[in-house]
C-alpha cells in the first residue's frame, strides 16, 4: 500500500499538471479573449451610443442573470430572469435580441480568427495537423506512397463540394458583407506593432461594427432564387476563385515534377434544384449559368488587365518565343507606346476577346476597353491556350519568377472554372417525372394510364420508347404547364451545355428514387429533347447527363443495391453508360433518411448501402469500365450528417472513396466554412486530404462480423426507440409545432423553398432542414441523437446480466477500432454538448396542454439521458467534448451570450401566439416578428452547425 505521503505527493503532481494544462490552454486563448473583449466593448460602445444608456444597462442586466443562471446554477437569477424577460415592453426586447444576435456574429468573427492564429503557430513550429495537406502528404510518404502514384491518383479523382441553398441561411447578403470587413481589420490586428496603428484599426472596427448595427438583420422580402444565386456567387469572389488555385499551389509543391491533373471541381444545386420548389424554372437555370459565367470571366478579366501592367517586359531587354511574338501580333492593340512589349500587347488583345466572350455569353459588358471587344473565345481551353503560351515564353527567357504570382494560378483558375465556373446539378422528384411522362404518353395515345401500371409494365413500356427514334410530342396538343415547365428544363440544360461546355451541366439527380422506372422515366425525358441521342439498345446510343438516384428513407437506402444491379441488368444500359463517360453517380439522403429512422438507424443503414454498392460495382467496374461516384447529402447538423468532413470521409465502408466524392454544403454551414478565405482554404484542404487517405492508405478496412451485427442490433431497436417517440406517441406533432420555433421558421425570410412539401402538419410532409433546424433553435437537437439511448441500454441487457460487461466491452472495442462507430459517437457527443434541457424546458410554457407538454418533454429528457450514460460508459468520458478541448472552450465562452437568445425567443413567442386571433398586422404584431426572427439568426449564428 502507498504512504499517505506519497498519495499526498501523487496528488499535488496532478493537481499541478492540470493547473499547467489549463494555464497553457489559457494563454494559447489569450488572443481570443483579448479579440471577444474588444469586439464586446465596441459593440457595448455602439450599443451606448444609438440605443442610449439604458438600453446598454438593460443588456449587461440579462448578460449577468444569464451568466449567473448557467455557470453559477443559480435559481434565483433564473427567476429574476424570468421576471425582467416577462416585463420588457416588445421594443426593450427586440434591441436586447439584436445585442445578442450580433455578439455571436462577432465571437464567430473573433473565433475564426483565432483558429487562422493557432494554424500560423502551429505551421511555424512544424507541427502538422490532422487534416492538413501537409499531414496528409507526410502519412503518404510514411505509408511508402510514392509521388507518381499520389498524381496518379488526383488525375482521376473527382472531389466536389456542392452548394446548396435551403432555408436556414437566416444571414443576407449586406450583413455577411460587413462582417468580411470587420474580420479583415480584426485579421490586420496581429501585424500591428504601434499604438497609432492599432487605433486607427479600432475606429475602423468602430465605423464597421456601427454599419453592422444599423443594417438590416432581416429580409422584408421572401428570399428568392436569384438572390440565393448572388449568395452562393459571393463565396466565389471572397474564397473560392483564389483559394482553390493555392489548394493546387500546395499540392504541386508537394509533389514537385509531377502533372497535377483536374482533380477538384465546384458543384451548385442553386438555380438548378427544383425539388419541392416552384421558384426553380428554366429561366432560374438560365440565369444561374448566365450569372456563373460572368463570375468567372470578370475575374478573368481583372487578373489578365492585371497581368497586363505586370508583364511590362522589353524586346529590347528579353527575346520572347516566335508564339509568344504571334500572339502579340494578332492583338487589335496598335499602339505606339507598347510595340516593343510583347506581353501587354497579347494580353490586351486577349482582353478583348474575354469582353467579348463576356458579351455572347452573358449579355453584359466589360469594364475596360483598351482595345474594343473583337473575337470570342469559343472555349475556355482557347484562353487556357494563350496563357501557356505566355507562361512558356516567359520560362524561355528565364522570367519564371514572374509565374507563379499570378499567371499560374489563373490557368489553374480557368482549368478548374471554365467559363462555367461550377457545374450545375438538376434535380427534380420521382412523381413530377412521372406526371410528365404519363402525359406524353396518354396524348400520343400509347398508353392512357401510365401510372396505373405495375413496375414491371412500367419497365416494359420505357424501354420499348427508349428503343423507338421517335419522340412522344404531338405537334399542336394542349400540354399541361407542369408538363411544359419540366421539358423547358431538359430543352434549356441542352443549350446551355452547347453554351457552357460540357462541364457546365454534367448530373440529373431523381429525388426519391424507389424503383428503376424512375431512372428510365430521366432517360425518357432526356431522349424527347435531344440530351439522349440513338436508340438504347444501338451500339451509338449515348447521353449527356448522368442520372443520379437519390436514396432518401430507409426503405429506399436498403433497395439502393438492388435497384441499381436491376438497372444496369437492363439491355443496353451498361453500355449507354460506358459510352457516355462511364461514370455513375449516386446520391445517399442523411437528412430523411434521419428524419424516417433517427441518427443511428439513418448512418448504419447509409453504411450497410454504400458497403452493397461497392460490391455491385466491383463487377460492373471490371465488367464495363463504369467508376462509381457516391454523392453525400450531408446538412450541417450532425442528424443531417453534419460534422468535421474530415473524420466523415476517413469512416466511409472500405472501397467507397476511390478518389471519387461529392457532398452538399448547405446553410450556415456555408458561411461558417467558407466566408474566410483562410478557413475556406483549410476546409478544401480536408477534403483533399481525406480523399487522399482513404483512398491511397486504406484506413478503414473490413469490420468484424460482431462488430457489424452489433450495428445492426442497436440499429433495430434505435429506429423503433425513435419511432416510438416521433411517430407514434400521441400528440408528438402537436407538442413538436408548440415547443419549437417551427411555425415562426416557416414564415421566416430565409429561404425561396417551403418548409413542407405538402399543406399539412404531418412530420412526414415536412422538410427534413426546418424539421432539424427547429429542434437545433429550442436546443434538444432531437435528430442527432434520440433513440441510441435506449438502444444501448436494450443491446447491454438483450442476454441478461451476465452477458452486460462482455456486450459494454465489445462496444467499447467498436469505439476503438472502427473509424465508423468512433465518428459517430464524435458526433454524438458535439450534439449533446451543444443541446440543453434546462433551455429547452422553457419552451413548454409555449405548449397549450401542459400536462401532454411536460409527458412528452420527460419522454424526450429521460431519453437524452440514457443517451448521455451509453456514450459514458462507451467511450469512458464522462465530460462532453473530453477528446475536443478547443470546442469544448468555445461553448463555454459562448453559451453564457447565446442563452439570452432563448430565453427572450420564448418570451417573445409566447405573445406573439397569445395575441388576439383576430388581431390585425399592426406595429406591435410586426416588432415581434422582428424579434423571433433576429433571435433566429442569433442563435444559428451562435450554434454554427444548425442547418
Amino acid at each position: 500500500m502507498p504512504s499517505a505521503a506519497r498519495t499526498r505527493r501523487s496528488a499535488t503532481t496532478v493537481a499541478e499538471s492540470t493547473a499547467r494544462v489549463r494555464e497553457d490552454a489559457a494563454e494559447k486563448n489569450r488572443p481570443l479573449m483579448e479579440d471577444i473583449r474588444l469586439l464586446g466593448r465596441i459593440l457595448g460602445d455602439v450599443i451606448r451610443e444609438q440605443e442610449g444608456k439604458e438600453a446598454y444597462e438593460l443588456v449587461e442586466k440579462v448578460r449577468q442573470l444569464s451568466v449567473g443562471f448557467r455557470l453559477k446554477q443559480d435559481a434565483t437569477a433564473g427567476k429574476a430572469l424570468d421576471r425582467l424577460l416577462k416585463n420588457l415592453t416588445v421594443d426593450q426586447t427586440v434591441s436586447v435580441i439584436r445585442a445578442f444576435s450580433y455578439f455571436s456574429h462577432l465571437a464567430n468573427i473573433a473565433e475564426d480568427r483565432h483558429h487562422v492564429r493557432r494554424r500560423e503557430v502551429h505551421e511555424r513550429a512544424g507541427d502538422l495537423q490532422e487534416g492538413s495537406l501537409a499531414m496528409c502528404f507526410e502519412r503518404l510518404a510514411e505509408g511508402d506512397v510514392r509521388a507518381t502514384d499520389i498524381a496518379r491518383t488526383l488525375g482521376k479523382a473527382y472531389i466536389s463540394p456542392v452548394l446548396t441553398a435551403h432555408p436556414t441561411e437566416v444571414q443576407r447578403k449586406s450583413i455577411l458583407d460587413a462582417e468580411r470587413a470587420i474580420a479583415e481589420l480584426v485579421g490586420e490586428r496581429d501585424g500591428l506593432h504601434t499604438e497609432r496603428a492599432r487605433t486607427d484599426n479600432e475606429a475602423m472596427l468602430l465605423a464597421r461594427v456601427t454599419q453592422l448595427w444599423q443594417t438590416r438583420m432581416l429580409r422584408y422580402t421572401k428570399l428568392t432564387v436569384a438572390d440565393e444565386i448572388e449568395n452562393a456567387l459571393s463565396y466565389y469572389h471572397s474564397t473560392f476563385l483564389r483559394q482553390i488555385p493555392r489548394l493546387y499551389g500546395e499540392v504541386e509543391r508537394a509533389l514537385p515534377g509531377c502533372d497535377i491533373g483536374n482533380f477538384f471541381r465546384m458543384g451548385n444545386w442553386i438555380g438548378g434544384d427544383r425539388d419541392g420548389n416552384p421558384f426553380v424554372t428554366a429561366e432560374t437555370l438560365k440565369r444561374a449559368l448566365s450569372r456563373q459565367s460572368e463570375t468567372a470571366l470578370r475575374y478573368y478579366l481583372t487578373e489578365v488587365h492585371t497581368l497586363g501592367g505586370e508583364l511590362s517586359m522589353s524586346l529590347l531587354l528579353a527575346q520572347v518565343t516566335p508564339e509568344m511574338l504571334a500572339l502579340a501580333e494578332r492583338s487589335p492593340d496598335r499602339s505606339e507606346h507598347r510595340k516593343d512589349e510583347p506581353y501587354r500587347r497579347a494580353l490586351i488583345g486577349m482582353y478583348s476577346r474575354l469582353a467579348a466572350t463576356l458579351h455572347e455569353l452573358t449579355g453584359t459588358d466589360a469594364l475596360r476597353h483598351a482595345v474594343p471587344p473583337q473575337n470570342p473565345y469559343l472555349q475556355a481551353e482557347d484562353f487556357l491556350a494563350d496563357l501557356r503560351t505566355i507562361e512558356a515564353s516567359l520560362r524561355f527567357h528565364h522570367a519564371d519568377a514572374l509565374i507563379g504570382a499570378r499567371l499560374a494560378p489563373l490557368m489553374r483558375a480557368v482549368q478548374v472554372f471554365g467559363f462555367h465556373l461550377a457545374t450545375v446539378d438538376l434535380r427534380q422528384s420521382s412523381d413530377k417525372h412521372e406526371e410528365v411522362v404519363a402525359e406524353l404518353l396518354r396524348i400520343a395515345g400509347i398508353e392512357a394510364d401510365y401510372s396505373a401500371l405495375d413496375e414491371s409494365g412500367r419497365r416494359e413500356l420505357l424501354l420499348r420508347q427508349l428503343n423507338d427514334a421517335r419522340g412522344l410530342r404531338v405537334i399542336g396538343a394542349d400540354y399541361s404547364e407542369h408538363a411544359r415547365s419540366e421539358l423547358a428544363i431538359f430543352e434549356t440544360a441542352r443549350t446551355m451545355l452547347a453554351r457552357y461546355g460540357r462541364h457546365a451541366l454534367r448530373h440529373y439527380i431523381i429525388s426519391h428514387t424507389e424503383d428503376v422506372s424512375d431512372l428510365l422515366e430521366v432517360l425518357l425525358l432526356q431522349k424527347e429533347v435531344g440530351l439522349l441521342r440513338g436508340k438504347l439498345d444501338s451500339d451509338a446510343a449515348i447521353n449527356d447527363l448522368i442520372v443520379v438516384p437519390l436514396f432518401e428513407t430507409i426503405g429506399d437506402l436498403r433497395n439502393a443495391a438492388p435497384i441499381m444491379e436491376q438497372f444496369y441488368a437492363l439491355p443496353g444500359v451498361a453500355a449507354l453508360v460506358q459510352r457516355s463517360g462511364g461514370e455513375q453517380d449516386i446520391m445517399l439522403g442523411y437528412s430523411d433518411s434521419n428524419k424516417d429512422g433517427g441518427f443511428f438507424t439513418s448512418n448504419w443503414e447509409l453504411y450497410a448501402a454504400e458497403l452493397a454498392l461497392v460490391e455491385l460495382f466491383a463487377t460492373l467496374g471490371k465488367s464495363h469500365g463504369i467508376v462509381p461516384r457516391l454523392f453525400h447529402g450531408r446538412g450541417g447538423t450532425v442528424g443531417r450528417g453534419g460534422g468535421p468532413s474530415y473524420q466523415a470521409i476517413l469512416a466511409q465502408p472500405p472501397g467507397t472513396v476511390n478518389g471519387q466524392i461529392r457532398l452538399t454544403e448547405q446553410g450556415e454551414v456555408i458561411a461558417s466554412k467558407y466566408s474566410h478565405p483562410e478557413i475556406g482554404l483549410r476546409n478544401l484542404e480536408t477534403l483533399v486530404a481525406a480523399t487522399l487517405e482513404a483512398t491511397l492508405l486504406h484506413p478503414t478496412k473490413s469490420a468484424p462480423k460482431s462488430f457489424l451485427d452489433a450495428a445492426a442490433e442497436i440499429s433495430n431497436a434505435s429506429m423503433a426507440a425513435y419511432r416510438a417517440l416521433v411517430y407514434e406517441t400521441p400528440g408528438f406533432t402537436d407538442y413538436f409545432f408548440s415547443a419549437t420555433p417551427i411555425r415562426e421558421i416557416a414564415e421566416l425570410n430565409i429561404g425561396s423553398r417551403p418548409a413542407s412539401r405538402k399543406a399539412t402538419r404531418a412530420i412526414e410532409d415536412l422538410r427534413a432542414i426546418p424539421w432539424g433546424f427547429s429542434w437545433g433553435q429550442c436546443r434538444v437537437a432531437l435528430p442527432g441523437w434520440c433513440g441510441f439511448g435506449s438502444a444501448v441500454e436494450g443491446y447491454l441487457s438483450a442476454q441478461g446480466e451476465d452477458k452486460r460487461p462482455a456486450r459494454l466491452a465489445l462496444l467499447q472495442k467498436m469505439f476503438k477500432q472502427w473509424p465508423f462507430f468512433r465518428t459517430l459517437l464524435s458526433n454524438l457527443d458535439m450534439v449533446l454538448a451543444k443541446s440543453d434541457l434546462r433551455i429547452a424546458a422553457r419552451y413548454l410554457e409555449l405548449v397549450e396542454d401542459k400536462k401532454l407538454g411536460k409527458k412528452i418533454f420527460a419522454a424526450i429528457e429521460a431519453e437524452w439521458q440514457r443517451t448521455d450514460a451509453a456514450l459514458n460508459q462507451i467511450t469512458g468520458d464522462t465530460q462532453r467534448l473530453a477528446s475536443n478541448p478547443s470546442l469544448a472552450r468555445s461553448i463555454e465562452h459562448r453559451f453564457p451570450y447565446l442563452d439570452p437568445l432563448n430565453h427572450l425567443q420564448v418570451e417573445l413567442m409566447r405573445r406573439y401566439r397569445q395575441r388576439p386571433a383576430d388581431a390585425k398586422t399592426d406595429s406591435t404584431v410586426e416588432r415581434l416578428q422582428r424579434g423571433i426572427h433576429i433571435s433566429i439568426n442569433g442563435v444559428a449564428a451562435g450554434l454554427r452547425n444548425t442547418g
